[in-house]
């Protein structure tokens, strides 16, 4: 939908987000220097696709999610609160748990079940998988972001439960064009153009 840093063929974190409230305090401003050691894995794991030399999307992320977040005793802090998203992240490997049902980048397209199923299968939770929804006179939906949700002790739950209270590598779905994908229509996954994996 947008130009973004065309050299990630990943899945990455987007954020970690509390069920409620956003923007909780907008006194407690991001400083990057109190991740100073977690920033190499953040460019990697966290990365901005749009800006990717700047620090925007992680200060944006503190100051909407992360200030929400630092409620509990567990995230009370910028540093607790990335690195907990990250441990998260790599803990889930959603990228190596889809390769291994075979669902990867692709012309093919993928049946909405296919994917969920891969998903449930493995972590034995329901996740939230949104999708770009298809422009006129198309009959097929992008793949978009997938949430994955735990509870406050970070157990992994099924994102459809009222009292989650977390999720991970999710998004705003008005903010990016995402929607809840449509169960019975295709799913595209698409491969970076002019790039190969093996």
């Amino acid at each position: 939908m947008e130009h973004c840093h065309p050299n990630i063929s990943y899945w990455t974190v987007h954020g970690l987000w509390p069920d409620k409230g956003m923007d909780c305090n907008n006194s407690w401003h991001f400083n990057e220097s109190l991740i100073e050691d977690l920033l190499p894995d953040m460019m990697k794991s966290w990365p901005d696709l749009l800006k990717p030399s700047t620090t925007s999307f992680w200060k944006y992320e503190w100051n909407k999610h992360g200030t929400c977040a630092a409620r509990a005793q567990s995230l009370n802090s910028q540093h607790k609160y990335f690195s907990k998203a990250l441990e998260l992240y790599h803990k889930l490997g959603l990228d190596g748990v889809l390769r291994k049902f075979n669902i990867v980048p692709s012309e093919e397209y993928y049946l909405f079940d296919d994917i969920e199923g891969a998903i449930l299968k493995f972590y034995q939770v329901q996740p939230k998988i949104q999708c770009v929804q298809p422009g006129k006179g198309s009959q097929t939906q992008v793949l978009g972001q997938i949430e994955i949700c735990f509870n406050p002790e970070f157990q992994l739950e099924n994102c459809e439960k009222m009292e989650v209270d977390m999720a991970i590598l999710g998004n705003s779905p008005k903010a990016a064009g995402f929607s809840v994908c449509d169960r019975t229509m295709p799913v595209y996954y698409p491969p970076l153009k002019g790039r190969t994996d093996v």
